[in-house]
Order: structure tokens, then C-alpha cells, then sequence
């Protein structure tokens, strides 16, 4: 850890007569090294969608969604993380408004894929949430100098350095 990793804020007094006592914040680099961690296992990210079940991709986005909560809860980080944590957040949001409402529509997924409109909406879904992630995870990796974890790599946008 550096030292510029190590601000805190006085938060209360401690002496016979007076005092400072301090708590170090939830640093940014921390929570974006755990927040890397979680997403390099999920893979409803980066798995071929067919070899996954819908009902475990569903409780695979609910899990990250409750973990991005998590994280943001900690309370202390910063604009340039909150951003994107916010913004995996929300498309975890809108991957489960897009399924459950298709599910709705077509009962019985389950175990198995759904066929036709119920597969095409459920597929695009998935890539949408993928993209999404990716260029959040992308962001964070850039601004905190972290590489990205091998599983993610499909999912972050190409770099034009080609």
C-alpha cells in the first residue's frame, strides 16, 4: 500500500481532555481490485450463453447485482469508481427487467433455452449485459492501473491500437 492510499477523516476525540481518534475510508483501489475479482467468476459475462441455464445466468446477474450494492454501500468511494460500479449496477437492472418480462411471456424456461422471440430477447440481454460490464470494467482497469482478468477480455472493448 502507498502512503497516498491512506487518507482518513477524524471522526471523534479520545484524550482526558480531548483527542482525534481516525478510520481510514474504504480505499477506491480496494474496492475495485474485489470488484474485479467477483466479476472474473461470473460467468454469465464471458460462457457461451448455451452452455448455461437461464434460471442460473438470472441468479448469476441477482448476485452480482447484490455484490455491486455491497460495494457501493461501503460508503467513501469516490466519483471516478462509483460511476461505473452504478453502472454495472444498472445494467444488471435492466437485464433482469428484460428477462423477467420475456419470462412472463414465455413460461417454462427453466432448465432449458427458450426457443424462438423467448431466445432472441434472452440472448441479446446477455451480450447487452457483457458490453456493458466490459466498458465499465475497461474503465476501472485503465484508472486504478489494474490488468484486466483473463476471463473478462472478451467482453472489454477492442483497443484501436491494432
Amino acid at each position: 500500500m502507498q502512503f497516498s492510499e491512506i487518507p482518513g477523516r477524524p471522526n471523534g476525540v479520545s484524550t482526558p481532555i480531548g483527542g482525534v481518534s481516525w478510520t481510514p475510508p474504504e480505499f477506491d483501489v480496494a474496492v475495485a481490485r474485489r470488484v474485479l475479482v467477483f466479476l472474473e467468476d461470473r460467468r454469465v459475462l464471458y460462457w457461451p450463453f448455451e452452455a448455461e441455464t437461464p434460471e442460473d445466468c438470472v441468479a448469476s446477474v441477482l448476485e452480482m447485482r447484490r455484490f455491486l450494492t455491497e460495494q457501493l454501500a461501503v460508503g467513501g468511494i469516490g466519483d471516478d469508481l462509483r460511476g461505473p460500479l452504478r453502472g454495472m449496477r444498472a445494467a444488471c437492472r435492466k437485464f433482469l427487467e428484460d428477462t423477467e418480462r420475456d419470462a412472463a411471456k414465455h413460461l417454462g424456461w427453466g432448465t432449458h433455452w427458450p426457443s424462438g422471440p423467448g431466445a432472441w430477447v434472452f440472448n441479446q440481454a446477455i451480450g447487452e449485459i457483457g458490453g456493458v460490464v466490459g466498458v465499465h470494467v475497461a474503465q476501472i482497469a485503465v484508472r486504478y492501473g489494474f490488468g484486466v482478468p483473463e476471463t473478462l477480455d472478451v467482453i472489454v472493448p477492442a483497443s484501436d491500437d491494432v
